[in-house]
């Protein structure tokens, strides 16, 4: 039985499918294969690209971490931020890059490196998903939300 997936935020449903192979997730202990009729799990998510394979279809994302579910071939995904791979800016992402480097280089209060940093990860992974993007010549949206 393929999986059911539901990827969340406070803002959007951000992708909602059924019929998946796979999903590839930045866990917090390292990247995590879910397959059809894996065991129940609940974990936390690390910011990074997630993958989901349908058939020969790829769709990568950006997530900034959240939480995982999985149970009874359901996937669902409580995510902080997500965005899936056509949609990001990748000019607004580089600007978002450049200015978070600043800012460390600035060597602000502990609190704004902090926050700084997560902007800058943030920024970074968004411009791997929309790279990989680019490279496969624009393929790999998924039907879904």
């Amino acid at each position: 039985m393929p999986l059911s997936i539901d990827i969340v935020t406070a803002e959007r449903v951000v992708y909602s499918d059924e019929g998946a192979d796979e999903v590839v997730i930045p866990g917090i202990e390292g990247e995590l294969t879910v397959l059809p009729q894996h065991a129940p799990l609940l974990t936390m998510i690390k910011p990074g690209v997630m993958l989901i394979k349908k058939g020969n279809e790829e769709t990568e994302m950006a997530i900034t971490g959240g939480f995982l579910e999985v149970r009874q071939d359901r996937v669902t995904i409580l995510a902080d931020a997500a965005e899936r791979a056509e949609e990001i800016d990748v000019a607004r992402a580089e600007e978002a890059r450049a200015a978070a480097e600043r800012s460390l280089e600035a060597r602000e209060t502990e609190v704004d490196l902090a926050r700084v940093a997560v902007e800058l990860q943030r920024a970074l992974v968004r411009l791997k998903v929309a790279e990989r993007r680019r490279r496969r010549g624009g393929r790999g949206g998924a039907p879904g939300a």
